[in-house]
C-alpha cells in the first residue's frame, strides 16, 4: 500500500494518528507538496480526480481517497482497538459524533481557513462571507463539544474513538486558522491536553 500524504493538512493528519492509534506502522507514504499544487497534476489526479488527500492506494490498484473510508478500511484490517465502535449502540454513537463533529466544527474551521487565509488565495476561490458566516457558527459548535466533554473522558465516554480525532484535529486547525479558542471551555482544554500529550498525535 502506499499513502499519498499532505503532511500538516488536518486530513492526511487524521489519517496518520488512526494508523498510530492502532498500533499499525505506516504504508509507504508519498508526499505531496499542496503548496505547489501537486494536488493538482495530471499524475495524482488519474489517482484521485478529485483532486484531494489523503489518498491510500491498494496493492491491487483501488484508490481510497475519503479520510474515513480509509479509516474504515484499516479498521476492517485490524479490528482492535475498535476505534469506529464495536456493539451497535456504542457504533452508533461515536457515527453520530463524528458526524456532528465533521459537519460541524471541522467543516467552519475548514471554511474560516480556506475562504480567510491569505494562503489559501492561489489555492481557492475564496469567498470572505462563507469564511465569515462560518467564523461565527464556531462558538456554538464548540460549546455543543465541551457539554458533551464534561460528561465524558473522551467524546464518546472512556476510550479515544475516531470521533476524537476528528474533533482533536478541528482544534488544532484552529491556530493556523487564526481562531482562538474561548477560554472558558475548560472540558476542551482538559481533553485537548490529554489528547496531544499522546505520542499518536506527534505523527
Amino acid at each position: 500500500m502506499k499513502l499519498y500524504d499532505g503532511g500538516r493538512a488536518p486530513n492526511p493528519r487524521r489519517v496518520r494518528i488512526f494508523f498510530a492509534e492502532k498500533g499499525i506502522p505506516l504504508p509507504e507514504l508519498v508526499p505531496i507538496d499542496i503548496g505547489k499544487k501537486e494536488h493538482r497534476t495530471p499524475e495524482f489526479t488519474r489517482i484521485n480526480p478529485s483532486q484531494r488527500l489523503p489518498v491510500l492506494l491498494l496493492e491491487d490498484g483501488t484508490a481510497l481517497a475519503e479520510t474515513i473510508a480509509i479509516c474504515r478500511y484499516i479498521e476492517g484490517l485490524h479490528p482492535a482497538p475498535a476505534l469506529f465502535g464495536g456493539a451497535p449502540k456504542e457504533a452508533a454513537l461515536i457515527e453520530m459524533w463524528n458526524r456532528r463533529i465533521e459537519l460541524g466544527l471541522f467543516s467552519a474551521v475548514s471554511a474560516v481557513f480556506r475562504h480567510g487565509h491569505p494562503a489559501m488565495a492561489e489555492l481557492e476561490e475564496q469567498v470572505p462571507e462563507w469564511a465569515e458566516a462560518s467564523r461565527e457558527q464556531i462558538d456554538d459548535h464548540l460549546m455543543l463539544l465541551d457539554l458533551q466533554l464534561g460528561a465524558n473522558r473522551f467524546v464518546c465516554g472512556d476510550g479515544l474513538t475516531v470521533a476524537d480525532i476528528t474533533a482533536g484535529i478541528a482544534i488544532d486547525f484552529m491556530k493556523p486558522s487564526r481562531i482562538p479558542l474561548p477560554e472558558d471551555f475548560a472540558n476542551i482544554r482538559r481533553w485537548h491536553g490529554e489528547l496531544s500529550a499522546r505520542p499518536s498525535w506527534k505523527v
